[in-house]
């Protein structure tokens, strides 16, 4: 039986991970999968034939897609191959920047600065029609924790969504191909730590891990996304 490949980009922040476990755990959670088939590139595991998976997500990272690590970039070689078969994929954050990258698209830093918290996003007109977010009301809040973005789309990519410091927040690369720049697999209490245990760094940036903290809530419909690709497949 085919199984839903998680690539496993990296971890998540030490001190989130004894209390809420890791990237993997929220995956298997949000997707309603237990036996997902985890390949930690990051630590140079192989990847399998792409037309041999039911599906593929591609999680965040601590790294970044313009830094060029090598294992990444031996996953956007992948990717590119795996997306001119059936295979559906889904890239989360890292992973929707790395598509954008392995298609021809440009990935880095955000000049509108980081974005964390939860965050409203913006449906694009007339996608309604989008097989995997044509279902999310126009406006719905999402977690959102990153400082790259994918700055220009790719060939034949669509936008579809937006947010207020990123007109990229998730976009469709191809007809079994989508990328979020949110984070579904996080919940409340994850999204607050996030800002909790980065809090000396973002006052450094000018931010008020406060008053992010403060507005956190959780976001069931952007979370349905994951759900929603399981059904897909």
């Amino acid at each position: 039986m085919k199984q839903i490949a998680l690539v496993k980009m990296g971890c998540t922040v030490d001190q989130i991970r004894p209390r809420h476990g890791d990237f993997e755990d929220w995956f298997a959670d949000g997707l309603g999968v237990a036996n997902l088939l985890q390949i930690d590139v990051f630590r140079n595991e192989s990847l399998p034939a792409p037309d041999g998976l039911a599906g593929i997500v591609i999680t965040g990272s601590p790294a970044m897609v313009s830094a060029k690590l090598d294992w990444s970039e031996r996953t956007s070689r992948w990717l590119h191959q795996a997306v001119q078969t059936n295979v559906k994929i889904l890239g989360v954050c890292y992973g929707h920047q790395l598509l954008a990258h392995a298609l021809g698209g440009v990935a880095g830093t955000n000049p509108a600065g980081r974005q964390i918290g939860t965050v409203n996003s913006h449906l694009i007109d007339n996608i309604d029609k989008d097989p995997l977010l044509g279902f999310l009301p126009k406006r719905f809040t999402a977690q959102a924790s990153h400082s790259e973005v994918v700055l220009q789309l790719p060939p034949g990519a669509q936008r579809l969504a937006t947010s207020p410091l990123d007109e990229n927040f998730a976009i469709r690369f191809s007809e079994n191909a989508w990328g979020v720049q949110y984070h579904p697999e996080f919940s409340a209490p994850v999204m607050s730590d996030y800002i909790h245990y980065r809090a000396d760094a973002l006052r450094e940036e000018g931010l008020n891990p406060e008053e992010l903290m403060a507005s956190v809530t959780e976001t069931e419909e952007a979370a349905s996304v994951l759900t929603k690709f399981v059904e897909l497949l």
